[in-house]
């Protein structure tokens, strides 16, 4: 039997694109920052070492887990961080709570971490048997085993191919359907196999159809399309959002935001005479997206799909 504590048999989590995100928020002595996808801490880490002496930190998530190994690691910084376990939608509501009014940078990594996927009792991999779970809340009532044993069949398919951009989403819908009740996660991979013909060259569709059901679980993209005015009314001048994406539903939604908000006006494009009154609030900093850099795309897996912008308030 081991005598590792649970924290201390949880996998090491690697913080994507690391150097970018400290290049671009540039963290500076006396600066108030949010990690609104706290994790084990690895971006927190960096933006408050850069920050000293006084440079402060809100860590927000809503995994208990995280909360914890993030208290661990923050730990020599003491009361320089701030760490709460709450969605990054309540930014606004976690700032006030602290005395903040604006900050200088914030930080979302989203969708799922390396320690989440690499944890079979969380749900979230079909690499690893574990029970149909996939909640970033743990104490949240729906999980995805009341996805795929509870709805219809047009809910299903819909969910997969809007959310996991996914071909013949109602054929794959229908087994679902056919097999139930699925309780874990290779149970629904063994049906996803029998429908689905993986091609070793491409994304395993089993992932596509686990994006899926994590996505719509917890409700990833309305609440990304929540939190960016949020985020963006909490900078001040010259205070810096910088964003991860891992697939394109979550890329787009982002780079849509970034164009609307750094333009002056939002009229139709025909239309010959301004009437929108809409202000740019924010200058986009990454024209492109970055991506991480050969080695790093080497040493974490996790990285290949990883997409960063950064926007700065005007």
């Amino acid at each position: 039997m081991s005598s590792k504590t649970p924290l201390e048999n949880t996998p090491a989590h690697v913080p994507v694109l690391y150097h970018e995100v400290l290049q671009y928020l540039q963290p500076v002595s006396d600066g108030k920052y949010v990690d609104g996808t706290l994790g084990a801490g690895g971006h927190a880490f960096g933006i408050l070492e850069k920050s000293s002496p006084n440079g402060e930190l809100l860590g927000l998530d809503l995994d208990p887990t995280a909360i914890s190994l993030a208290q661990e690691k923050l730990h020599p910084f003491g009361k320089r961080a701030h760490l709460v376990q709450t969605s990054y939608q309540n930014i606004d509501l976690e700032m006030a709570k602290v005395g903040w009014q604006d900050v200088d940078g914030i930080l979302v990594d989203l969708g799922v971490s390396s320690m989440q996927l690499d944890t079979a009792e969380r749900g979230f991999s079909f690499q690893s048997d574990g029970p149909l779970d996939m909640r970033f809340d743990p104490t949240q009532e729906r999980s995805a085993w009341h996805l795929v044993n509870q709805a219809s069949q047009k809910e299903l398919a819909t969910l997969l191919r809007v959310f996991g951009e996914m071909p013949g989403a109602e054929r794959i819908a229908a087994a679902i359907i056919e097999a139930r009740p699925l309780d874990t996660t290779a149970e629904l991979t063994r049906v996803i196999n029998a429908v689905v013909k993986s091609n070793p060259r491409k994304v395993h569709p089993a992932t596509l159809i686990f994006q899926a059901l994590r996505i719509t679980v917890n409700q990833e993209l309305a609440g990304i399309e929540l939190f960016l005015p949020k985020a963006v009314a909490s900078l001040k001048k010259g205070g810096k959002l910088a964003v991860i994406t891992f697939h394109s539903l979550e890329d787009r939604i982002v780079k849509q935001y970034y164009r609307l908000e750094s333009r002056d006006c939002i009229c139709p494009p025909k239309q010959p005479v301004c009437t929108c009154g809409h202000v740019a609030t924010v200058a986009i900093l990454t024209k492109k997206s970055i991506q991480a850099a050969p080695d790093e795309m080497h040493q974490n897996s996790r990285a290949r799909s990883a997409r960063l912008r950064v926007i700065e308030k005007l």
